[in-house]
């Protein structure tokens, strides 16, 4: 990463030539930027209390943003050189993982996980079908990605993502970027929470169930809210099979767990257990729910516990008395869950509330041993920030970072001081407000979620553009910020404009992720490993063979491609015969990946050095369809083709 400068032209222009970035000086004086700014914490604020009448005016006074150009960072990164960190977004409503260089804020590459995706053709290769299922939905709704990580430090195998949409979890190997598993979670409906245990290691992956169902979810108990349940999850990072699941009160929303593996921890809303948003705005109060990881994993060794349906996973009850919880009351609908990197704090998001609740484990021990019997003794700090609380990361040197909502701004604030004014000192805990464009969601900071948080950079992820970009339509980019916390202040650096929409982000040291990186195909991987046993079933040597096997009306087409040609040029079936096509890159180039493209069938696959991959699919239309190669290989790559010969 280039050293973080003093740009002096930046400093009196609004863009500097040298980045291309709107310096944070000038950034007010934008067309629309201030007014447009004002409107929108209105017209939100306005309709919050329209809905529920829970918050109102602060007073609160906002700062302008920061120009101490001399923590300006450059973020450029020169042509040939290397950003410092990958970052992993969600792609939301896409369904994909994407990964961009940090700081430099560029998409590298997009990695389908619950998307049909024709560019590489997950969703139609049978590798990739494999790793679906079958009857897999044709998208998912990505919200949150982690890494598995050893001792509380990412130990660079495995990316973790939710599907909302689909209840399900997926896991990505980070050596090849592909998604190897993905788990269609029981007995509930929409996974949004989501975290990896962090000691000893994952381990276990948490996962919460947002909406309340009937269990079992049959047609019994249509409109009969009071017997709807939501589950807390916990799934064997390893296996990827559900270890276990835990009934609570309420509706989860955001999860996180402790550094010593003894305690996972979710945002928990709708107390009332309504099913309206009426209903849901009654009480005063909501909660955070602590689980006790060794007394849940006691009661399924000891058999407490009940399977419901058809489904063989262990459901414990974990509602209100029950020894495996502790419910400690927050303000109203909790959002964001965070774990401070020192291992000694977690923290609530008020999003109703100016709040943001930190509570200390240490307290939650307290609470299980029997020293503490109000749960909400385990509050040692209850700091106002601003309007809309949702998400907080972490520095290494004590501080918070706060998104708020309404407000549109990045909230800093001290840990230490904000105890110390809980406790009654006077003391200001609040360092600095950042304006941000515009409602900023979830934020992380370079390593924030581990023990290795280097304070040198916070994304603020935000759902709002307007103004910043070219209008592109009624439907506007997502726009992700990237701000420099290496110094006292938070200076705006880089806006990123995003496809919709980008939930939330972590990012990795760029020397982990480089040496786990697989640069072309290991013959003896796994995630082809079925395809390469049929083939021997048949006699083939992938590697070299390119030939047709026919078993009545099933015909195995088997060809290498290396550039600028494929093993066959030729091939011929009937209308109707069941078609497998299994393509080996036997190119030992690093980047020299191909393609196969059957014309009008709706068939593409993506074949990297090394790689095998197959498709099988009717031959039901009679006549000639071309197959070529969809990745420019080679200067006759135009000529990288071939025929398939369907005959009446």
């Amino acid at each position: 990463m280039s050293d973080h400068k003093h740009d002096e032209h930046a400093a009196s222009n609004p863009t500097s030539p040298a980045t291309g970035r709107t310096s944070p000086a000038a950034a007010a004086d934008l067309p629309g930027d201030p007014a447009r700014r004002t409107f929108i914490r209105g017209s939100a604020l306005a309709g919050l209390v329209g809905a529920g009448g829970l918050i109102g005016g602060l007073g609160l006074e906002r700062t302008a943003q920061a120009s101490d150009h001399d923590k300006m960072p450059e973020d450029h990164v020169a042509s040939g050189q290397l950003d410092e960190y990958y970052g992993f977004w969600s792609g939301g409503q896409s369904g994909e993982m994407r990964i961009l260089g940090v700081p430099s804020m560029r998409e590298l590459m997009r990695i389908p996980v619950f998307n049909p995706d024709f560019a590489i053709g997950w969703g139609i290769t049978n590798e990739s079908k494999r790793v679906l299922g079958k009857g897999f939905p044709a998208g998912g709704d990505a919200h949150h990605p982690h890494g598995s990580q050893t001792h509380g430090h990412y130990d660079g195998r495995y990316l973790f993502i939710n599907d909302k949409a689909g209840t399900r979890v997926a896991r990505i190997r980070l050596d090849v970027m592909r998604t190897d598993k993905i788990t269609k979670i029981p007995n509930v409906q929409a996974i949004h929470g989501l975290r990896v245990q962090r000691e000893p290691r994952t381990g276990y992956v948490f996962a919460n169930a947002e909406f309340r169902i009937p269990t079992p979810n049959d047609g019994r108990d249509l409109d009969a809210p009071a017997k709807y349940q939501a589950m807390f999850t916990a799934l064997n990072g390893d296996t990827m099979e559900v270890a276990w699941q835990v009934i609570v009160d309420g509706n989860l929303d955001n999860t996180d767990c402790d550094y010593a593996g003894k305690y996972a921890a979710s945002t928990c809303y709708n107390s009332e257990g309504a099913v309206d948003l009426a209903g849901m705005m009654r009480s005063e109060r909501d909660w955070v729910v602590v689980f006790n990881l060794a007394r849940i994993e006691a009661a399924v060794k000891a058999g407490k516990f009940t399977r419901i349906g058809s489904s063989k996973v262990p459901v414990l009850d974990g509602r209100h008395g029950s020894p495996l919880t502790m419910y400690i009351p927050v303000p109203k609908s909790p959002h964001g869950l965070n774990a401070s990197p020192d291992g000694k704090y977690f923290a609530a998001n008020g999003k109703l509330s100016p709040t943001v609740t930190l509570m200390a484990w240490s307290k939650v021990d307290d609470y299980f041993a029997g020293r503490l019997k109000d749960p909400r003794g385990a509050v040692v700090a209850e700091p106002q920030l601003g309007l809309g609380p949702l998400h907080t990361a972490y520095d290494n040197r004590g501080n918070a970072y706060t998104t708020l909502f309404i407000d549109s701004q990045m909230a800093k604030w001290n840990i230490a001081d904000a105890i110390a004014a809980y406790a009654g000192k006077k003391v200001n805990y609040l360092r600095q407000k950042l304006d941000v464009a515009y409602q900023p969601g979830h934020c992380h900071t370079s390593l924030g979620e581990t023990r290795d948080a280097d304070g040198k950079w916070l994304v603020s992820l935000n759902k709002f553009s307007k103004d910043r970009f070219l209008p592109t339509g009624p439907l506007h980019p997502d726009l992700d910020q990237l701000i420099d916390i290496s110094g006292d202040k938070m200076v705006l650096v880089a806006d990123a404009p995003v496809f919709s929409e980008p939930h939330d982000a972590i990012i990795l040291p760029r020397r982990m992720v480089m040496d786990k990186i697989k640069r072309k195909w290991d013959r003896k991987d796994p995630f082809f490993a079925e395809t390469v046993a049929q083939a021997r079933k048949h006699g083939v040597v992938l590697e070299k063979d390119s030939k047709v096997v026919r078993a009545g009306r099933k015909v195995f087409v088997y060809m290498t491609s290396s550039a600028p040609k494929y093993g066959l040029s030729e091939f011929k079936v009937k209308k109707g015969d069941e078609v497998t096509v299994v393509v080996t890159n036997i190119d030992q180039v690093e980047d020299l990946t191909h393609g196969f493209c059957l014309t009008d069938y709706g068939i593409n696959m993506e074949i990297s050095p090394q790689e095998t991959s197959s498709v099988t699919f009717v031959a039901n239309q009679p006549g000639v369809y071309w197959y070529y190669c969809t990745f420019f290989c080679h200067a006759l790559h135009l000529e990288m083709r071939g025929r398939m010969l369907v005959e009446a």
